[in-house]
């Protein structure tokens, strides 16, 4: 029997965190859980396409942007399940076997994990208690806590939605909060915006963001004011 989960990771210009991510997926290897992994590149102009091949990884180019770049590799993907999964974030080394036991016990539920930054800053942790309190009480995990979710759940509802902001938050509530796990297993994901911008900052920035959005701000001009 094949082995059941397809890797999908969004790149461009991934080239400096793209080895860690791929790396942290091996525990995933040994246990045979991962069937392939696709990565799904924007136009990167960097060495991102060379890593994914000396991997052996599955390229897939198209048209930047994170939902269409998520979607095209779940097309192409053949796994029974499917873990997208940003090329910024690392998962903790219980992953494979945490992810292994939802699969087996709650097939009809999506799942993300736990999110943590790589940062020795307070402030981090402050953040991602916060944010993990958030994805629990409201079932709105981003896209930084990567998403499992099986191959016949995601085309029941649709899959990822071809908009430049705000696809994980789409996807998230699309599933509904009955049909959403989280895992004790850890996303470890890049704080290097928060570093720069000041955490507190960056996090008001994103938490008016997702409120402009709820209350039915287009993902398109969310876009404009995030970049």
């Amino acid at each position: 029997m094949a082995a059941p989960l397809s890797l999908i990771i969004p790149t461009l210009n991934a080239a400096p965190s793209l080895p860690d991510c791929l790396q942290a997926l091996m525990p995933g290897l040994e246990l045979g859980l991962i069937r392939e992994v696709i990565v799904s590149d924007g136009g990167s102009d960097d060495a991102t396409p060379r890593i994914a091949g000396d991997t052996g990884a599955t390229l897939v180019t198209g048209p930047s942007g994170r939902g269409a770049q998520l979607a095209a590799g779940a097309k192409a993907a053949r796994g029974e399940w499917l873990l997208f999964l940003h090329a910024d974030t690392y998962l903790s080394p219980d992953w494979a076997e945490r992810a292994a036991h939802h699969m087996d016990t709650r097939p009809g539920k999506a799942a993300a994990f736990t999110l943590r930054y790589r940062s020795d800053d307070r402030a981090a942790r402050w953040l991602e208690a916060r944010a993990n309190r958030r994805a629990r009480w409201l079932g709105l995990p981003y896209g930084d806590q990567g998403l499992l979710v099986s191959r016949k759940l995601y085309d029941e509802i649709g899959g990822y939605a071809d908009v430049p902001l705000m696809e994980d938050v789409m996807i998230v509530r699309a599933l509904g909060k009955a049909r959403l796990s989280f895992l004790s297993a850890e996303a470890r994901t890049s704080a290097e915006k928060y570093e720069r911008d000041g955490w507190r900052k960056r996090a008001w920035g994103n938490a008016a963001l997702l409120t402009r959005f709820l209350l039915g701000a287009k993902p398109e001009t969310l876009a404009k004011a995030y970049h």
